[in-house]
This record gives structure tokens, C-alpha cells and sequence, in this order.
């Protein structure tokens, strides 16, 4: 079904992050890649995880789980690296395990149920068949 430029739908990309779904606009999505191994740079904030050389393009990595504060885990094998682009730039953010694609109406998107002052990355909530997903803004954290 094709949807008019200025549409009031969005698809979400969403993903699993220590046990909960959350959700970013795809089309900032520009690749999901396995994990591979991430050159740790020097004296970098402790959620940066470091660089990846992807096609020739150093892409810095943050830990999602390491930003919101969640523990890390010991097996990351359904972990993979979601490279988004903001403004040209494209940063890489490790996610536990890539979820779905969904087609949301924008005014299903709640407001978010906390105050958002000290995490402007949260967009809102979206009941999608039951289930609670954080809709995010991953360009605050870059």
C-alpha cells in the first residue's frame, strides 16, 4: 500500500535490549551488522565501546546497554551492531537482538511517562499488540 509524502505513518525498527523491545525510525536505520571486533578507543566515555572499520568508514560503537545502565552480558552472540546515520554521520549502537519492522500511526505514539530532562532519547511509548516499546531517538545519544 503506498502512503502520501507527509503521511502520518512511520516504520519502527525495533529491537531487544536486556529483556524489553524498544524502537527507532528505520529510515535511520542504514544497516544491521553481526558483531565484529571493535578497536576500544583511549580515554573514551565508558558506554563508547570504541570503532569498526565498516567499508572503509571508522564508525564509532556505544553500548546501549552500557548507556541506559543495564549490566552487561556474557553471551552476545545474538548481539549485533545497528548503524544508523544522523546528519551524514554514522554511528554504530550494539543491541541485544534485532526484533521486527512495524508500521505505526504517529499518533500512536504516547508521551513519554517520565520526565525526559536527563533522557532526551526517549521519544514515547507505543502499545503495539500488547506489548509495550519504548520509541527512541538514538540522535541525542550521538
Amino acid at each position: 500500500m503506498h502512503t502520501p509524502t507527509g503521511s502520518t505513518y512511520i516504520q519502527l525498527a525495533t529491537f531487544h535490549l536486556n529483556g524489553e523491545e524498544y524502537g527507532v525510525d528505520v529510515m535511520r536505520v542504514r544497516e544491521i551488522t553481526s558483531m565484529t571486533e571493535i578497536t576500544r578507543a583511549a580515554n573514551s566515555p565508558p558506554h563508547v565501546s570504541g570503532v569498526i572499520n565498516l567499508r572503509g568508514t571508522i564508525v564509532p560503537i556505544i553500548s546501549l546497554r552500557n548507556r541506559f545502565g543495564f549490566p552487561e552480558i556474557a553471551d552476545n552472540s545474538m548481539c549485533c551492531i545497528a548503524v544508523m546515520d544522523f546528519k551524514s554521520v554514522l554511528t554504530g549502537f550494539i543491541i541485544d537482538e534485532i526484533s521486527d519492522v512495524v508500521r505505526i500511526n504517529k499518533s500512536d505514539i504516547l508521551p513519554p511517562p517520565i520526565d525526559t530532562a536527563s533522557q532526551p532519547w526517549i521519544e514515547g511509548v507505543i502499545d503495539i499488540n500488547r506489548k509495550l516499546v519504548v520509541y527512541l531517538n538514538l540522535g541525542h545519544l550521538v
